[in-house]
């Protein structure tokens, strides 16, 4: 790998020593080229030194590390997310599949998201993606991103269906009839879906409320005619969410 230049934006003088000492020490061929407190320190300081990759703060004194993307036309780098124990960041970056690590950082795990970074050729496709969701108006066009062993799946919401899960694999099953195997659980989708009117009705189903057509004795009717099972103890929960 040639010499890159890594950017470091953290509010917390010591998350930044830390950091910084971790890159330095343990990782070979990667220069800290500079370290912003501040989104608008940040924002000029990748103005001027172009930095390769960038490891960005969801939680800045002035700005989150999404609206310090959304400032810049052209996204020239790779961005590594830092987050606290924050379960609604963690949610975000799975749904997006954007890399990111949990403070503090640990030096195995800081290696592992440098040779992801090696592996991704500076793609940035994932980011956009998840600047697009952000600001789309409607949950359903949101987009799910899903790295798979053919490739990155990029699935809106509504043509989510339903995920029925099978052991440790999971189907998404689509709305023009055709169905994607994940080798993630039932558990990973009902986690970063929950918040995107998907219902988990069943220990091997998730449904999505925009196919629902109609609830009626323990089932979930689809608008393509799928029946989609509710298992007992979730019944009321089932009411509940849905009417």
């Amino acid at each position: 790998m040639k010499q890159v230049k890594a950017l470091i934006v953290e509010d917390s003088a010591l998350m930044a020593t830390m950091l910084h000492d971790l890159l330095e020490q343990h990782v070979t061929d990667i220069a800290v080229s500079g370290v912003a407190a501040t989104g608008k320190k940040a924002l000029q300081i990748i103005a001027s030194e172009k930095p390769d990759v960038v490891f960005l703060d969801i939680e800045l004194p002035d700005m989150t590390g999404f609206e310090l993307l959304q400032q810049l036309d052209d996204i020239s780098f790779k961005t590594i997310f830092t987050t606290s124990h924050s379960h609604y960041a963690i949610r975000a970056f799975r749904f997006n599949a954007l890399d990111y690590l949990i403070k503090p950082i640990k030096e195995s795990e800081l290696d592992e998201a440098i040779k992801r970074f090696v592996k991704s050729a500076g793609n940035n496709v994932d980011v956009r993606q998840a600047l697009s969701n952000l600001e789309s108006k409607s949950v359903e066009d949101q987009k799910l991103i899903l790295p798979t062993q053919n490739g990155t799946l990029r699935l809106p919401l509504k043509q989510i269906t339903h995920i029925e899960g099978e052991r440790n694999y999971s189907y998404i099953h689509l709305s023009n009839g055709s169905r994607e195997l994940s080798s993630k659980n039932l558990a990973y989708f009902e986690d970063i879906l929950i918040d995107k009117n998907f219902f988990r009705s069943h220990r091997s189903y998730l449904v999505n409320r925009y196919h629902i057509d109609a609830l009626k004795n323990d089932q979930f009717f689809l608008k393509n005619g799928v029946e989609v099972p509710i298992s007992r103890r979730k019944r009321s929960e089932a009411d509940s969410w849905f009417f």
